[in-house]
C-alpha cells in the first residue's frame, strides 16, 4: 500500500513539473513528448490533485485558469484513453450529470445550426446585417449563463464540501471568460470591426467546446466518482 501511494505521490509531483514547463512557455507538444509516458491513462482525479497541489504550494488560480486549456490539451487523449478503460458510469435518466450533458449537446447544435453559419455570413457580407445575426445567435447562446450557473451553485459545492476544491474555483474563473466574451457579441457592435468580431466570435465557440471538453471528462466523472463513494 505506501509503495502504490509513494507512486501516485512521484506521478503527481512529475505531473506537475509538466504543468510548470508549460506555464514557463514550453509548447503543448514539447510536453507531451516528455512525458507521454507519465500522462498515459491520467485520470480526472489525479488532474484534480495535481492543480490543487500546486495552487496549495502557492500558484494563482488565476495563473492555473490562464492555462486551463492547455493543460486540457495536454490531458486530451489520455483521459479519453482512461474513459475507455473505466466502467462507464451508471446514472438514471433525469440525475443532474444527465441534464448537464443534454444541455451539452444542445449548445453544440446552436454552434453549429446558427453560430457557425452566422460568422460565416458576417466573413461573406460584412455589414450591419451580419453583425445582428451573429449578436442574435450569441443571445441564444447566453442561455449557457443558466447552465454554468447550475454547475457553479450545485456541482461545485458538493465537490468542495469533499475537499475538491482547485478544479471548480479554475473552472468558475474560466465559466465567467466564457460569459464576458458572450456578452461582447451579444452587445451593440458600433465602432467593432467586422473582422474583431468573427475573430472574437471564433474564441469564444472554442473556449464553449473546450468548457464542454473540460466539464464531460473531468468534472461530471469527478463528480459522480465522489457520489459514488459516499
Amino acid at each position: 500500500m505506501s509503495e502504490l501511494i509513494n507512486n501516485r505521490r512521484h506521478k503527481r509531483e512529475l505531473m506537475k513539473e509538466l504543468i510548470m514547463e508549460l506555464h514557463q512557455g514550453k509548447s503543448v507538444d514539447e510536453v507531451k513528448e516528455r512525458f507521454a509516458s507519465l500522462i498515459e491513462g491520467v485520470s480526472p482525479a489525479e488532474i484534480s490533485a495535481m492543480e490543487q497541489s500546486l495552487i496549495a504550494q502557492g500558484l494563482p488560480v488565476e495563473e492555473v485558469q490562464r492555462l486551463c486549456d492547455v493543460h486540457a490539451a495536454v490531458f486530451k487523449g489520455s483521459l479519453e484513453e482512461y474513459h475507455r478503460a473505466a466502467a462507464a458510469p451508471q446514472y438514471a435518466s433525469g440525475h443532474p450529470v444527465d441534464t448537464f450533458k443534454r444541455e451539452n449537446r444542445q449548445i453544440e447544435k446552436l454552434i453549429e445550426d446558427s453560430i457557425i453559419p452566422a460568422i460565416e455570413s458576417l466573413k461573406k457580407s460584412p455589414d450591419e446585417e451580419g453583425k445582428e445575426r451573429l449578436a442574435k445567435a450569441f443571445k441564444q447562446l447566453w442561455e449557457i449563463d443558466k447552465h454554468y450557473s447550475r454547475k457553479e451553485n450545485l456541482l461545485f459545492p458538493y465537490l468542495e464540501k469533499h475537499g475538491i476544491t482547485a478544479p471548480p474555483k479554475v473552472m468558475w474563473g474560466v465559466d465567467d471568460e466564457i460569459r464576458d466574451l458572450i456578452k461582447q457579441l451579444m452587445g451593440p457592435s458600433e465602432g467593432s470591426s467586422p473582422e474583431k468580431l468573427v475573430a472574437t466570435a471564433q474564441v469564444a465557440i472554442n473556449r464553449v467546446k473546450e468548457m464542454i471538453y473540460k466539464e464531460e471528462n473531468i468534472l461530471f466523472p469527478m463528480a459522480l466518482d465522489t457520489l459514488t463513494k459516499e
